[in-house]
């Protein structure tokens, strides 16, 4: 046979090429230019992976690419089936693709290009200088309003964001059979404005789903349907103040989205400390607040669930005329514990209820809904109204067939599955390589809360961090008071088989600031 040598460019080595003429088929395949040839002995799957991988993050392989059947690739390669059926599986449940039966495999999310060297290119201790993003910079002055949508712009590689849902998972095809029923059915009555406390349909689901869900018995009349809690508290600022309200008392720590929120609307948010039970109600009536802000079924960031004491002595103060706004965020996410009834259930007319569908489906939908106390419904319906005359109908009434079909819960089903797996991924990958850290709420959520040992401003490690591509938020944002440092890390929407190299980052830039 025929034999022509050829020698690569770029690395110098020497391939043989078959003669036209005869002997074994051509090596590799087209698709990447994958050559099975330069996996390890016994790691091709783990090969596989990685290449399929890093051609998402450098933009070869896009949202809506189809990867080549697991038949021809196999051939192609000379492996196994196997291998390529395993490599698929394991891209499958990190979120990177999806199998569409005929429609073949389809890529459904890609990482960010990297704008950073990889770790074997880089020499020495990567900077931990602040990276400007937009006006200021990033982590070292005090947060400004602007700081969440700078901070969503910056380039990283890993991406541990709090509070965001696997977006990968958003049910597509559920929602689009939901829509096209919505649509076959639709009187055109439907077409024109719509009542500002929301779609019938949408209420009366909303009213079943927090009764099967939440404890929460209510009529569909009681429901508001908003879009997300960001516009809830907005709604709620003038009605408060009519009501003689100046000030609303948060958790410390507690969100500072929550917390700017509130003071955008001209609301003073005295801290109240949150202990192993939840917020201290002594601390809250020191306050002389009347109104509290609470997350007490997984409490932000902490993970606290309120106790049952804890809750009495709540209800006791809201009795003796006390308001309390419970942001049940994300409620539904739990894992290794029963669930918890929502404050709601207990004490009606004197807690006002605030859901949304933002960590369940997408925050781009923008639908919520209130349960207020009676004696606020009409002043929030009248907010509503002259805010937006009430929200889009249509993604109502699909969110509404959606959850009497029980599609909802499927998906609920499916994320817990998938959000159970990703946290694992992080604990372990935590003990690995930030041992001794203390992780806190991981019974339920889509975030992890570290501490750390060493005395280690967060706002510096998350500086750091980001100058390695890795994205998280500094406990410190999310507190008023002195506490420990620690960071906040949202697993929900980063695959397993990333998240174990975002984490050695972290550890990475813990060591060398603690040097």
């Amino acid at each position: 046979m025929v034999r022509v040598i050829e020698r690569e460019q770029r690395t110098g080595r020497t391939t043989d090429v078959p003669s036209p003429r005869g002997g074994s088929a051509a090596h590799g395949s087209d698709f990447l230019q994958l050559d099975a040839d330069d996996a390890p002995r016994g790691g091709k799957a783990d090969w596989l992976v990685g290449q399929l991988r890093r051609a998402m993050a450098d933009g070869r392989l896009t949202v809506g690419s189809r990867l080549p059947p697991t038949r021809v690739l196999a051939a192609e390669l000379r492996v196994s089936r196997g291998v390529v059926a395993e490599a698929y599986r394991r891209l499958t449940e990190d979120g990177h693709v999806e199998g569409r039966r005929r429609g073949g495999t389809v890529v459904v999310a890609v990482s960010p290009a990297l704008p950073f060297p990889a770790a074997d290119t880089v020499s020495g201790p990567a900077p931990v200088t602040p990276r400007p993003v937009g006006p200021g910079t990033l982590f070292v002055e005090r947060p400004g309003p602007d700081v969440f949508d700078a901070l969503r712009t910056a380039p990283s590689r890993i991406d541990f964001t709090p509070g965001r849902p696997d977006l990968t998972a958003f049910p597509r095809a559920a929602w689009l059979r939901a829509e096209r029923a919505v649509l076959t059915g639709l009187s055109a009555e439907h077409l024109g404005y719509g009542d500002p406390r929301g779609a019938p349909e949408l209420r009366r689901a909303v009213a079943g789903w927090l009764a099967r869900g939440r404890g929460i018995r209510v009529e569909p009349e009681e429901v508001i349907v908003v879009a997300g809690t960001a516009q809830a508290l907005t709604l709620l600022h003038p009605v408060l103040a009519t009501d003689g309200i100046d000030a609303v008392a948060v958790e410390d720590p507690g969100s500072l989205g929550t917390r700017q929120h509130l003071e955008h609307g001209g609301l003073a948010t005295p801290p109240v400390p949150v202990d192993d039970d939840g917020v201290r109600v002594d601390a809250l009536r020191a306050t002389g607040a009347r109104a509290v802000l609470l997350t007490p079924a997984h409490q932000f960031p902490t993970g606290v669930v309120t106790s049952g004491e804890r809750r009495r002595e709540l209800l006791s103060w809201a009795a003796d005329g006390g308001l309390i706004v419970e942001d049940d965020y994300d409620a539904e996410h739990r894992y290794d514990r029963p669930p918890v009834p929502a404050l709601r259930a207990l004490l009606d007319d004197r807690v006002c209820y605030l859901g949304s569908v933002s960590k369940l489906l997408a925050p781009a939908l923008r639908i919520g809904w209130v349960v207020p106390p009676r004696r606020h419904r009409e002043a929030l319906v009248d907010a509503k109204r002259f805010t937006d005359l009430g929200n889009a109908v249509l993604p109502q009434l699909v969110l509404a067939r959606l959850m009497e079909s029980g599609a909802l819960e499927r998906q609920l089903r499916l994320l817990r599955g998938r959000h159970r797996r990703r946290r694992d991924e992080m604990i372990r990958a935590l003990a690995d390589h930030l041992p001794g850290a203390v992780v806190h709420g991981a019974a339920a959520g889509l975030h992890l809360t570290v501490t750390y040992a060493p005395d280690v401003p967060d706002t510096e490690l998350a500086t750091a961090a980001l100058a390695r591509g890795v994205k998280v938020q500094p406990l410190s944002w999310h507190r008023q008071l002195t506490g420990r440092p620690g960071l906040v890390l949202g697993y929900a929407a980063t695959p397993a088989g990333v998240i174990p190299e975002g984490v050695a980052s972290l550890g990475e830039a813990l060591r060398t600031l603690a040097a």
